[in-house]
């Protein structure tokens, strides 16, 4: 599966833009602002029908224009895809496929898989547990709906629950009843969804071990692991148990909502001891790894978006991360950088299709 075309009408700084690509590398080089990343964004559009960057659609029109187009062919081998996306503000956004539009974009969300890699993507890492978290359940709940269902679930009886504890004054009788209503239901689904995480994680370390020594060439020892308290005993015991707890809060202080993803670098959190070129090496692996659970969970190949990654790496990291990705078992790439003398001698090193265009006033040249 590869995005053959790409059609953009007034989509954040283009007003027309008009680009083929190759099945295999897509390098696009340029300055800094030129729209490079803007470009990206568009394609992770027709896969999640939003933007990587902002939950904000109009942020997406150009300024001064009205309304934004995106749209993408796309080879699946044995049939094409025409998507179409349209947004115009105070109407609902229209999302089609070959002409026909979606009830839901929950309908789309999985026909296009594609791992983005991202200088924001240092989040994971100096961010909070929630960014972490997002993360998790982004990959899962993408191609397993009942863990969507169960975290949608869990996330609006948390909200119940926490508005019960915080709505009733602390001189007043709390309705155990109710809470113990939103307790059976906060657990059922908690630990469902703490099965699935920890599923995933346990499967997805390995992978991240195997591509971070493979970047690196060894030089560090990091870790992957999953933290949460369900590993001790079932959430239906722990909310029972500190409840007390929870009335004096008035919050629920235990739960999935709480776990998080522990990132380590010799026996230390990479986020204290790590150096921006090793972060940026954790985060890539990271993504190579998703690309690979993705792949075999939905047994086809994401797009791959490499979004200005090489600054803060070495050469030597630089050439591996893209020796590892032109290999036969990742497909479409597009990869940013406003280096053209490095992309340029990267890719006489790469064996196979590539196109490289250059940005330059909105305007893509072939090099």
């Amino acid at each position: 599966m590869s995005l053959t075309h790409l059609t953009l009408t007034n989509f954040k700084n283009y007003q027309t833009l008009d680009a083929d690509f190759s099945p295999r590398i897509n390098c696009i080089t340029g300055d800094n602002g030129e729209g490079k990343t803007n470009i990206l964004d568009a394609i992770y559009y027709m896969s999640f029908c939003k933007s990587f960057f902002t939950g904000t659609d109009s942020l997406n029109i150009r300024h001064g224009e009205q309304f934004f187009i995106v749209q993408g062919t796309y080879d699946f081998g044995d049939h094409t895809d025409e998507i179409y996306c349209g947004f115009e503000p105070g109407k609902r956004k229209r999302f089609k496929r070959n002409k026909k539009e979606y009830d839901r974009f929950a309908d789309h969300i999985g026909l296009i898989p594609l791992v983005m890699v991202s200088p924001y993507d240092i989040n994971l890492i100096i961010g909070g547990s929630e960014e972490r978290r997002k993360f998790i359940d982004g990959i899962i709940s993408q191609f397993d709906k009942e863990y969507l269902l169960q975290y949608q679930r869990y996330v609006k009886i948390l909200a119940q629950r926490n508005h019960l504890l915080k709505e009733t004054p602390q001189t007043w009788q709390i309705d155990d009843q109710m809470l113990q209503i939103y307790d059976d239901q906060l657990a059922e689904s908690g630990q469902f969804i703490y099965q699935k995480r920890k599923e995933f994680v346990t499967g997805i370390a390995p992978i991240f071990q195997k591509y971070f020594e493979a970047v690196s060439q060894g030089k560090e020892q990091v870790s992957l692991s999953y933290t949460t308290t369900l590993d001790e005993k079932p959430l239906a015991e722990q909310l029972q148990e500190n409840r007390a707890i929870d009335m004096a809060t008035r919050y629920t202080n235990f739960g999935v909502h709480k776990d998080d993803l522990e990132l380590g670098m010799s026996g230390q959190p990479i986020k204290r001891l790590g150096s921006q070129g090793q972060q940026k090496t954790y985060l890539v692996a990271m993504k190579l790894a998703q690309f690979d659970y993705i792949n075999n969970l939905c047994g086809q190949k994401p797009i791959l978006l490499l979004d200005d990654i090489f600054d803060k790496l070495d050469q030597s990291r630089v050439e591996q991360i893209v020796n590892l990705v032109a290999q036969n078992n990742f497909g479409q790439i597009f990869i940013t950088d406003t280096s053209t003398t490095r992309i340029g001698e990267i890719l006489k090193k790469v064996q196979g299709d590539n196109l490289h265009y250059n940005l330059r006033n909105n305007t893509l040249t072939r090099m």
